[in-house]
């Protein structure tokens, strides 16, 4: 089995890693209410998901 003969610097390791982070995740606005909200998930605002409301939402 392959064994590395030399121990890999933190540098390199640091090298290796610096495209490994989190993403931003994906906002777009809600085409009902204009708030903010995660593709593909009922918006919190106004409880609405493609045209039909999905969720009952209290008024403040």
């Amino acid at each position: 089995m392959a064994v590395p003969k030399r121990r890999q610097s933190k540098q390199r390791q640091r090298k290796r890693r610096t495209h490994v982070k989190a993403q931003m995740p994906a906002i777009t606005n809600c085409p009902r209410c204009g708030d903010p909200h995660v593709p593909h998930r009922v918006c919190a605002t106004c409880g609405y998901y493609r045209g039909v409301q999905r969720l009952e939402v209290e008024e403040i």
